[in-house]
């Protein structure tokens, strides 16, 4: 753990204090317990304590959506509320894709503003510029970083800290990251990241799916050299409390439109793939990543159209029946399914056209959509994953935080 500094201020030692009897030995209701040994998880937004005296006397800059939230007996205050209350100097937040208040569409650029409750200014990381500028780092002393993954590759979260992380170490500005329980961080598979695939949905040579919290990966990142030049960000993680990667964690909030519920974030590293076909993975119902179709299926008893709404105002194949599979009912994932991508390419009546630019992407590689093609089975192609992902176990065992 870090040598923190004294608190220069008696007054704000005070506040914290009180702070603390409100907020830290209570969990919001909705919380998940670890059922591995039955101890509430405790995020590191929560531990203000261990990085409040950090952020004391600077000017912060904080990377933040919906999902920064400090959790209370009753409900939950976000992040930046929370700080400004502490007398928190905060001179601006950067936003990722979806936004500050996480409602654009996938995809959607994201405009700087103004945040109409705190009046502070919002600079887009997902708008002209996926990486803070210099000039927009003159006036920040630190940057704290709260953001709630998945345990996706190609969840782009993952790479607005990659390039926050990058243009902190170009100007010498430290970054604490607030670590967070990946939904997904129970498992590891997919093929890895090749270096000429890299794009903003995948910058690194990562599997699909990889099992490391948001504050491990950062590490990872640091380590490896995997930032620009291979310069070294100023780093520190503040970690979980009475969190596995084998704990059980509900998110409470919404970590992007198009992902309401646990169920469609287990199901989300395996239906991501069909974003990259003439195929839809739900958007523009109120079953997002928890059924698939297309007009280019075979008629089935389950069909659904896509209609716009809330992150996702143009839906694909929108107002036309899709007919294809409902997931809702299915089993935690495991593994990356696979069978699906299958099934749908050997059922589409337009072949050709199934596989987009993006699938490739997506998947890190040409090889899958290749193979899909071929009609290789799922076991031959695992067996094509295996070496990438025992050469990625060996990198990821280096910064692990928990068992």
């Amino acid at each position: 753990m870090i040598n923190l500094r004294p608190i220069k201020s008696t007054y704000l030692f005070l506040v914290v204090l009180l702070f603390f009897q409100f907020t830290a030995c209570a969990q919001k209701k909705t919380e998940t317990k670890d059922h591995s040994n039955s101890s509430t998880i405790v995020t590191a937004s929560n531990r203000v304590n261990d990085y409040l005296q950090l952020l004391s006397n600077k000017k912060v800059a904080v990377v933040a959506n919906q999902t920064s939230v400090i959790f209370q007996k009753e409900g939950h205050t976000h992040l930046v509320d929370s700080l400004l209350e502490l007398n928190v100097k905060v001179s601006k937040v950067f936003a990722p894709e979806h936004g500050f208040r996480g409602k654009a569409d996938a995809g959607e650029m994201v405009k700087d503003g103004t945040d109409s409750k705190t009046g502070l200014p919002i600079i887009s990381l997902y708008g002209k510029n996926k990486k803070p500028s210099k000039a927009q780092l003159q006036d920040v002393e630190i940057i704290l970083f709260d953001i709630q993954d998945v345990g996706a590759r190609f969840y782009t979260y993952l790479s607005t800290l990659h390039y926050v992380m990058e243009a902190a170490a170009e100007v010498k500005i430290p970054v604490v990251v607030l670590d967070r329980p990946n939904p997904n961080g129970h498992y590891i598979d997919g093929p890895v990241l090749e270096e000429k695939h890299k794009s903003f949905v995948g910058l690194h040579p990562v599997p699909v799916v990889y099992g490391m919290t948001i504050g491990e990966y950062a590490q990872m990142i640091n380590g490896e050299g995997w930032l620009k030049n291979q310069i070294q960000c100023d780093l520190t993680v503040i970690p979980l409390n009475n969190y596995n990667h084998d704990s059980v964690y509900e998110l409470p909030i919404k970590p992007s439109p198009n992902l309401p519920n646990a169920k469609s974030i287990n199901l989300y590293p395996s239906l991501c793939f069909f974003e990259g076909t003439n195929v839809s993975a739900g958007r523009g119902t109120e079953m997002q990543f928890q059924i698939y179709g297309s007009p280019y299926l075979n008629e089935t008893k389950f069909s659904f159209t896509p209609r716009p709404n809330e992150g996702s105002k143009y839906p694909k194949h929108q107002g036309k029946e899709c007919f294809g599979e409902d997931l809702r009912n299915y089993n935690q994932l495991n593994k990356l399914n696979l069978q699906w991508l299958q099934k749908a390419y050997s059922q589409n009546n337009t072949k050709g056209s199934f596989f987009n630019s993006f699938f490739v992407k997506l998947a890190g590689t040409e090889n899958l959509e290749a193979q899909i093609a071929k009609g290789l089975t799922e076991k031959e192609i695992r067996k094509s994953w295996a070496p990438g992902l025992k050469k990625f176990r060996n990198i990821r065992a280096k910064y692990l935080l928990y068992e």
